[in-house]
């Protein structure tokens, strides 16, 4: 899959966000752009973002969010590891801006259903600053965080799948612009090669990145290193 730099996860945030028309808008697109700033920085797995709980995500107060990968492609037996994604200086591109702002909406539709998520989207104030200091919504630890969302607004019980995200992706660069060419080489995979793509980019070491990637070797490193 070609890699999503970031530039290109900032448009299609952006772009995700301009486009909102409604309630029912805003709660995809808080969702998808959770998938987008969280899949980029912590460099996930599409099967490792859908896997989470709410529970394995934590707010730190200096390191940003806490993201616990009780099991990856690397880690069969589930000793599991912990991942750091940290506060950005613009909101607009700051994981933890991302998941507060999601977690709002599944705490309130566990909570209240689709009446609550509609008041908490009517009633809340408009996403000009961060948002990642507020008070931490109060989620069923062993729910599912990435869920589906039907037409009518209402959230699935069930983990998102790996094909959605991947459909999600598309669907959002489209939206934002991209060539029909493009869109079609983009997919789950594109946060995570993008975020290798990038560091190698901004002269980062290779075992910096597999710190955050859980590669084991530096074998797959190169191959991202040679192709982008």
């Amino acid at each position: 899959r070609a890699p999503l730099l970031t530039a290109d996860i900032c448009a299609l945030v952006d772009t995700a966000r301009a486009d909102c028309a409604g309630w029912a808008d805003e709660v995809l697109e808080r969702r998808d752009s959770a998938i987008l700033l969280l899949g980029f920085a912590g460099a996930f797995r599409r099967s490792e973002l859908v896997g989470l709980t709410c529970g394995d995500v934590s707010l730190h107060r200096l390191d940003g969010l806490h993201i616990r990968l009780r099991k990856s492609k690397t880690d069969q037996e589930g000793r599991g590891t912990v991942r750091a994604l940290p506060f950005t200086h613009h909101h607009g591109s700051c994981p933890p801006c991302a998941w507060m702002r999601w977690a709002q909406v599944v705490a309130a539709y566990d909570a209240g259903g689709r009446p609550a998520v509609i008041r908490l989207l009517r009633n809340a104030e408009p996403f000009d600053g961060h948002v990642c200091r507020g008070t931490r919504p109060r989620m069923v630890p062993e729910a599912p965080l990435l869920r589906s969302i039907r037409k009518n607004g209402n959230l699935s019980d069930t983990a998102l799948s790996g094909a959605a995200v991947h459909k999600a992706i598309r669907r959002r660069a489209a939206q934002a612009g991209y060539d029909p060419d493009t869109v079609q080489l983009l997919g789950g995979h594109s946060l995570r090669a993008g975020f290798v793509t990038q560091a190698f980019r901004n002269g980062a070491s290779a075992h910096a990145i597999m710190r955050q990637t859980g590669h084991t070797t530096p074998a797959m490193l190169e191959t991202y290193a040679r192709e982008h």
